[in-house]
């Protein structure tokens, strides 16, 4: 009978994470091969940049301009695997070559794409394809345009398809050190930026569910769920980010009111969690800055190139608290009831989630004590919700405060798999105990 220890080996998450891992290794050989960099890099900075770009985070201590061409194409292709998760291209390498995935391929799948039923594995890995390079495809030929504005064809084309990957898998990898500030009056780039973002942090199966459906009625609620408080939160974060940094003159101040509007509107967007910026994060107002960490926390959708609690954890939450306010047995959304599994799983979560940054900002705080408490706290949770948004504290951090955030954005890509695993292999039990009670609030 196998042990504990290689049951755990053997299952989906630890697979997954292993698939992730193998992706960073070679990423980290590739970055560090001296034709892939003008200045040389150490190994831990190589591992940080594969890091960030398979976890499609986009903090970096090396500036991306310091990569050559072919290293900000690995960088690139990084961000692709590590975004659509390497799991879907290994399913569809498969369903090219004509062969069947076996009894583990097929548990691994379904962690990985969220599906319950082994027979939609193989639609859902052509859906997640067709669907990104579809949109990736639209979205390159615009930029491409956009860009042409500014430089000659053949960088145009180079700074529409690099930027193409980066936004559509919410990643925030820019080729300058400026990131994007030099076209925060660019309304073409900003809005299909922000487009890119948006459909990739939707989430496969939301996008899949509405080109099936093409009705409001018709589609899922999962559905409904993620693409309301997506369109909330981006409209009420748009608002405050407005009216909170219009009279910043560091930030929107010194914009006319329709590029106060243009920028306010792609800052509300970024945090969810693509990490690209096109006014200084840190000169943001405080308020500013918790908005931001708050966005960032939440995220995008399932199954997405976002990370975060995710919109469906924060969306059970807040119904699991007004349920409790109003004394209801179950948690109801649009007229069904969430089962009680998921709102174990999005406590659990959560849980998790905090503790995690609590024990990252302790660690921080202890060896990079000469940076304020503010900018540790905003890079943690940055760093697990794979944004990329800084302060201006990632290029100033020690090796072993490099360490920490790496392991930071490794387990915002990788976490939730374990977890999801974890909570669905329930061990049934023919004991039963007394209830009691213990105080809570």
């Amino acid at each position: 009978m196998p042990s504990k220890s290689a049951k755990f080996l053997s299952s989906p998450p630890a697979i997954l994470a292993a698939g992730f891992l193998f992706l960073i290794t070679l990423g980290t050989c590739l970055l560090k091969l001296p034709v892939a960099t003008i200045d040389s890099v150490s190994w831990l900075q190589a591992a940080f940049t594969a890091t960030s770009a398979v976890t499609v985070t986009g903090l970096s201590v090396v500036d991306t301009a310091n990569f050559t061409r072919l290293g900000q194409v690995v960088i690139a292709m990084l961000i692709q695997l590590g975004g659509l998760g390497f799991m879907t291209f290994a399913v569809f390498a498969f369903i090219s070559l004509q062969r069947r995935l076996n009894i583990v391929g097929q548990k691994i799948a379904r962690e990985a794409f969220a599906e319950t039923s082994f027979g939609n594995i193989t639609t859902t890995a052509k859906s997640v394809i067709t669907i990104a390079l579809s949109v990736e495809l639209i979205g390159f030929i615009a930029l491409s345009i956009a860009f042409l504005q500014d430089m000659p064809p053949s960088e145009a084309l180079y700074a529409g398809f690099f930027y193409t990957v980066s936004a559509f898998n919410n990643a925030g990898f820019a080729l300058t050190s400026d990131n994007l500030t030099p076209y925060i009056d660019n309304k073409s780039i900003n809005f299909i930026i922000t487009s890119l973002i948006i459909v990739g942090g939707l989430g496969f199966i939301v996008i899949k569910d509405i080109i099936d459906h093409r009705s409001w009625r018709k589609v899922s609620v999962n559905t409904k769920v993620v693409v309301g408080t997506t369109l909330v939160l981006n409209l009420v974060a748009f608002v405050l980010f407005w009216l909170l940094e219009r009279t910043n003159p560091n930030t929107l101040g010194h914009l006319s009111f329709s590029n106060q509007l243009t920028a306010a509107w792609f800052q509300a967007i970024t945090p969810r969690t693509a990490g690209f910026n096109t006014i200084p994060i840190e000169q943001l107002t405080d308020a500013s800055t918790l908005l931001t960490m708050f966005l960032m926390f939440i995220g995008g959708g399932s199954l997405s190139t976002a990370s975060g609690i995710k919109i469906g954890t924060f969306v059970i939450l807040i119904l699991t608290t007004w349920a409790f306010l109003r004394q209801r047995d179950h948690v109801i959304i649009f007229k069904r009831r969430i089962p009680d599994r998921l709102v174990r799983k999005s406590l659990a979560l959560i849980s998790i989630t905090m503790m995690l940054i609590f024990l990252s900002v302790f660690v921080l705080s202890i060896v990079e004590a000469d940076h304020p408490l503010d900018d540790v706290l905003f890079e943690v949770v940055s760093a697990l919700s794979t944004v990329g948004l800084t302060r201006g504290l990632t290029s100033k951090l020690s090796q072993t405060g490099e360490i920490v955030i790496m392991f930071m954005m490794f387990a915002g890509r990788v976490g939730p798999l374990t977890l999801a695993y974890l909570i669905a292999m329930p061990k049934s039990s023919r004991v039963h105990y007394p209830e009691t009670n213990v105080l809570v609030g």
